[in-house]
């Protein structure tokens, strides 16, 4: 875009924010490459200037930074076979593993030591056969009985609180029994 000769400062303006990452990373090259190729000026620092596509760009201010030779455009070569079938078999072969021998001794070391701690909590675990239910699922029928007869026992005294309301005598009502706590 603009050469400041007495700075020595080269603005840049790219056509896409890509092309500026690249400008800025390979600053020092380019500078290299400029102060190379032309001797009567020297360039010290590059400025990279917001990307603008589309807009139309003045003219360099120096012919002289103009490269003295045509830049070749770079074409996207097709890779050759073998980049293929090396690409083929590396996608083929199983991955190699990624766990640490020492981690996954700790973890078998672990599950055992979990295993036993849990026998000895619950000792009579093994003496439960495949035929009688285990005794989560024996807290969980007992469970649903107790629920089942606590909600009898409400549809019970509410028919009984609006028959006596209905009938306009309070007395009627018995008394709730108490209840009892579970743990």
């Amino acid at each position: 875009m603009a050469f400041d000769a007495d700075t020595g400062r080269l603005d840049l303006a790219p056509d896409a924010p890509a092309y500026g990452t690249k400008l800025r990373w390979s600053a020092p090259q380019l500078i290299t490459a400029v102060n190379s190729k032309v001797t009567d000026t020297t360039v010290r620092t590059l400025h990279v200037l917001p990307p603008a596509p589309g807009q139309a760009r003045p003219a360099a201010a120096a012919p002289d930074l103009q490269p003295a030779t045509p830049v070749a455009s770079a074409e996207r070569r097709t890779p050759p076979d073998g980049y293929h079938r090396a690409i083929e078999a590396h996608r083929q072969a199983a991955p190699p593993s990624r766990v640490d021998p020492g981690i996954k001794q700790a973890v078998e070391r672990q599950t055992r030591a979990m295993r036993e701690l849990s026998q000895r909590a619950f000792p009579d675990s093994e003496l439960h056969s495949d035929s009688q239910p285990a005794p989560i699922d024996q807290a969980r029928a007992q469970r649903r009985r107790q629920a089942a007869t606590t909600e009898a026992a409400a549809l019970r005294r509410a028919r009984t609180e609006r028959a006596a309301r209905e009938a306009s005598t309070a007395a009627a009502v018995p008394q709730p029994a108490a209840l009892r706590t579970t743990a």
